[in-house]
């Protein structure tokens, strides 16, 4: 099947729109090599916003003839493009939005190369020096604003979600809006969008002029999650790890809508570092919330936390069920709670230095065969240490279902085999079950085939 597609040159706006010759030429390096290929693969998957795919590795077989590339012009650069996909053109013309999410996928990807990842200034072995990388690539992309009000709330949730849901993920999002609080999410469809959506009609009732929607990525998942177009502030984190880092440590509270795997592993994420010892008087308002038919979605959830990290672990979130409104009122109460908490330890408002996340949380997690066989899913160990194996366990699950290299390991080589003490696999089989039952694990209409075995 063809694709319609389109070739295109355009120009940045904003931050990439003035450069010096030094600037010009290490942007000129992306087209070379392993780089090239990240470029391009995030590239293709901003352009592909708006299409019903969520398979990293059927974008990049829909569009193979798709190329990029970075070209001087003597007052900067522009992005030379073949065979892009005709859906992020309107009468020929780039759409704004996605023009800017195309610069900002450079911005991140040159900056997070050279001045991050392969600088001698950041040991990424070091817990401390991840978490300043991890400031540093989002003051590079202006989300750090100072002496602005605590009010980001991070939303996450599915991007395969039914209607009723994602009807709800926009009230949410409204609510939110009139109360002036800003959203940031994982970019994508689904409960990334909804709110979003939303809070557009909320902030523009009340006329605040300055609505921040903030969407957070990584290379591995951008493809199957392209960025929505209500984004005005994308960031492109080196891998998952700092993604969810940068999550934690931006919002100042988060909202958990229904979701599969990917959500589960958000969840995991944030209760095991809040489940530190240290992190124990942190306020950080949790809220997961859905309509009426979403009840028993959260009751499972429920049930799986308790049964896997224990009683302290639900202390920490609330279940709020049909209510936007009161969502809305708690998480704007938490904001309160935040801004006092760091006005006491002369913490930042706009990144949450006073947060301790262990290295068990930063180190990347590669899902291989072997990796995934490995993991330590027992009961005797410290529970945010659980969380962090079992936040590993799904991060597997979502790799091989909608990543390309997880996608292609799994062709390759069969199931991902998850195994560890009855207590734990048990739950964990029977949420995974839930999932794939309720259509959360790809779109609707497609036929999903297990990408992991639990043993028992």
């Amino acid at each position: 099947m063809k694709f319609d597609v389109i070739d295109a040159v355009i120009s940045p706006q904003g931050q990439l729109e003035t450069l010096s010759q030094f600037e010009v030429a290490r942007i000129l390096d992306t087209n070379k090599g392993e780089l090239a290929q990240v470029f391009r693969n995030c590239s293709l998957a901003v352009l592909n916003c708006g299409s019903p795919i969520d398979d990293g590795k059927e974008l990049l077989e829909r569009y193979p003839d798709f190329e990029i590339e970075i070209t001087q012009r003597q007052r900067g650069i522009k992005l030379a493009m073949k065979n892009a996909p005709a859906i992020a053109f309107v009468d020929g013309k780039l759409m704004t939005g996605i023009n800017e999410h195309l610069f900002a996928v450079l911005r991140d990807v040159i900056y997070a190369h050279y001045k991050i990842m392969h600088s001698p200034r950041f040991d990424m072995n070091s817990s401390v020096d991840v978490t300043n990388a991890v400031f540093h690539i989002l003051r590079n992309a202006h989300s750090t604003i100072a002496r602005r009000e605590p009010n980001m709330v991070v939303c996450w949730g599915g991007h395969s979600i039914g209607r009723d849901e994602y009807d709800y993920t926009k009230e949410v999002g409204y609510e939110m809006g009139l109360r002036n609080l800003d959203i940031c999410t994982g970019c994508g469809p689904g409960a990334m969008k909804g709110p979003m959506k939303g809070a557009t009609i909320g902030h523009a009732k009340q006329r605040s002029g300055s609505g921040r929607y903030l969407g957070i990525t990584e290379p591995g998942i951008i493809a199957a999650e392209s960025p929505n177009p209500i984004v005005n502030a994308l960031i492109i984190m080196p891998d998952i790890e700092k993604r969810l880092e940068a999550f934690v440590r931006t919002g100042h509270g988060i909202v958990v809508f229904p979701g599969g795997a990917g959500t589960a592993e958000e969840i995991l994420y944030v209760l095991g570092i809040l489940l530190h010892p240290k992190n124990v008087s942190v306020p950080f308002p949790l809220i997961f919330t859905g309509p009426k038919c979403a009840e028993d979605y959260f009751k499972q959830i429920n049930q799986f936390i308790v049964d896997t990290l224990g009683l302290e672990a639900q202390q920490r979130y609330k279940i709020i069920i049909d209510d936007p409104a009161r969502v809305a009122r708690e998480m704007k109460e938490g904001m309160h709670q935040v801004r006092k908490f760091r006005e006491e330890l002369d913490d930042a408002f706009y990144f949450n230095w006073s947060l301790t996340i262990d290295d068990e949380f930063q180190r990347p997690f590669t899902p291989t065969h072997e990796n995934m066989r490995n993991l330590e899913l027992r009961k005797d160990q410290p529970v945010h240490a659980l969380a962090a194996n079992l936040r590993r366990a799904f991060s597997g699950v979502v790799a091989g279902n909608v990543k390309d290299e997880g996608i292609r390991a799994i062709e390759e080589h069969g199931h991902f085999e998850l195994n560890g003490d009855s207590e734990i696999m048990e739950p964990m089989d029977a949420l995974l079950t839930a999932f794939v039952e309720q259509q959360r694990m790809k779109l609707p209409g497609t036929e999903y085939v297990p990408c992991y075995k639990i043993i028992k």
